[in-house]
């Protein structure tokens, strides 16, 4: 039995399992939603609460502690501005795992981890479609 068992290990040494679920929390945060293996979603969500929960709070000390995962200036400030702001009346649960499906190679289960209330981006706005449309309108 497990029961009281840390964190998953993901079949690698220390050092490697830091370094991994610190770059993609730093990309979670960076692009608002990356595509892993459900473990480790389950394992860098963890982490990537604990760094919005630190930019809430604001103040040098957390920046500090922040910065500790997340090695990025730019993506601090994000977090200590931006995400600060947004996630203010929220008491936790900012991040959503979402089920994919399986990968094709080897059958692992893949998960799609996101930031919850990211505003939707635009769809990318085809010009030979808009101009088609445009000279058959006159």
């Amino acid at each position: 039995m497990r029961h009281k068992v840390g964190q998953r290990k993901l079949h690698r040494t220390t050092s490697h399992r830091l370094a991994m679920l610190h770059n993609m929390v730093t990309s979670l945060l960076e692009h608002e939603a990356i595509r892993t293996t459900l473990p480790k979603a389950k394992e860098a969500r963890a982490i990537a609460e604990r760094i919005i929960t630190l930019g809430k709070r604001g103040g040098l000390a957390n920046v500090r502690l922040a910065e500790r995962t997340v090695r990025n200036r730019v993506i601090l400030q994000k977090v200590f501005s931006e995400y600060k702001d947004r996630y203010a009346s929220r008491p936790g649960g900012y991040t959503r795992i979402v089920r994919l499906g399986f990968r094709r190679g080897d059958g692992a289960e893949m998960a799609l981890l996101e930031l919850v209330d990211r505003p939707a981006k635009a769809a990318p706005v085809d010009t030979e479609a808009a101009e088609a449309t445009e000279t058959k309108a006159e």
